[in-house]
Parts: C-alpha cells; structure tokens; sequence
C-alpha cells in the first residue's frame, strides 16, 4: 500500500500546487494530501509533532529554521516572486503611482500578517525601505493586518485575496505577491500596479524535506513539470531570480 505524502504549503501556492501535485500523483501513483497556510504559522504546526513528510515556504527562513533543529533533512529553493500593489479603481487612485497611493493617509492599506505569513514579512521590509527614503510616510502605523495571522479574515476558496477584501470594503489598497496579476489584470474596478526592482522584496520560496518518501515529489517539483506548473501559476522560475 502506497504511503499518502503529507505535504505543507504555503497559501500562494496554492493555484500552483494543486494541478501539480495531480499530475505528480497520476505519473507516480503516489497519493498527496496538501494542507495550505500562512508557512509560519505551518511551521509551527511542524514543530509541535504534526505530521509533514514536505514543507513549502514562501520564504527561505521558516525551512533554514528546521533544518538547524534537525526535523528538515534538506532544504532547496524551487521559486521566486515579487510583491505588487492592488488599489481600488476610483477617480481617487486612477491617476496616482504606486508610491503616492501608498502615501496617501486617506486611503486604507491592507496587508498579510509579519511573523504568520512571510507576505507579510516581505510586506515590512518594504515598508522599511520606503520609511528611510520618506521618513513621514509612516506605511506600518496605517497597515491594517488583515490576513494571514492566527485570528484574521479567511479568505474564501477560490478568491485571491487583494480583490476580495478591496471589493468587500475591507480596504483600499493590499500588498501582496505579484503572481496573482495575470488572474487579475483584466478587472474593472481594480488597478494592479508593479513594484520597482529597487524597492521590491526578493521572495524566494523554499522547501524542507521532512522524510525520505517525500524526496520523489520535492524533484518533481524543481523538475522542468513541477517549474511548468509555477511559471503557468505566475511565479519567476529558478533561473529567473
């Protein structure tokens, strides 16, 4: 009897992962249950005994972490992803840059959870870049943590969660990662603007091996099918960074 693969996943990843591990499940016979969340917050779920055979995270330091503890027999990066602003379209923001809508005191901010969700975390290293070229703007006095944390909004199934908390009057503005663009780029009511280079966050995603049966699936994954899977769900590939 095969063994179903436990596999921890961060929450973007979820347009990705579900396809792949279908395809991976029907090219192996190898069943896998996936449970998706803010990766700190599954992190920590590992740490206290829940059973995980593969952890992948929106960033690099929650897998390092286990890996240092002896729970992770290995980590590897198998993505990248950029942070982008989502603002309501209205006649207050149609004109505005990315910058200005961030500064404007009128508008609310939303963002994921620092510490939970390493959207979150991205999300404040922004924030501090920007806070010592405009010392005033004072962008994690007015963040509004709306997702992504132990007692936050949940997100319905299927929703991505910038245009469902815009379009629900939880907010004006949401930080969040860039690969939900090309799902989004044709909407009326919002406007998805990029982050610069120089400002954006390096998002690199990475995995932990928790057990030998999970190493099959973690190839696959960093494996031309698994990259497929990412680059089609909107991630930058390996060699893209």
């Amino acid at each position: 009897m095969t063994t179903t693969l436990q596999l921890f996943a961060a929450g973007s990843l979820k347009r990705a992962f579900i396809p792949l591990c279908q395809q991976f499940s029907a090219e192996t016979g190898i069943p896998v249950e996936v449970s998706f969340g803010p990766a700190g917050l599954l992190r920590e779920r590992i740490e206290a005994g829940v059973s995980c055979d593969l952890f992948a995270s929106a960033n690099t330091a929650h897998p390092q972490a286990l890996l240092q503890s002896g729970q992770a027999l290995s980590v590897q990066s198998f993505a990248f992803n950029r942070l982008n602003l989502t603002a309501r379209k209205i006649p207050e923001t149609e004109d505005d840059d990315w910058l200005s809508l961030l500064a404007n005191p009128a508008l609310r901010l939303g963002t994921s959870t620092p510490g939970c969700d390493p959207s979150g975390d991205y999300t404040w290293q922004l924030f501090e870049q920007l806070e010592q070229r405009v010392p005033d703007i004072g962008l994690k006095e007015r963040a509004i943590k709306l997702v992504g944390g132990r007692d936050t909004l949940t997100v319905p199934e299927g929703q991505i969660a910038s245009a469902w908390l815009i379009r629900h009057d939880y907010t004006d503005l949401f930080i969040g990662y860039a690969h939900y663009a090309q799902a989004l780029e044709n909407s009326d009511d919002l406007r998805i603007l990029d982050i610069p280079d120089a400002d954006n966050p390096h998002c690199e995603y990475q995995l932990a091996v928790l057990s030998k049966a999970a190493e099959t699936l973690a190839a696959y994954i960093v494996a031309e099918e698994g990259q497929r899977f990412l680059a089609q769900a909107g991630f930058l590939p390996l060699d893209g960074k």
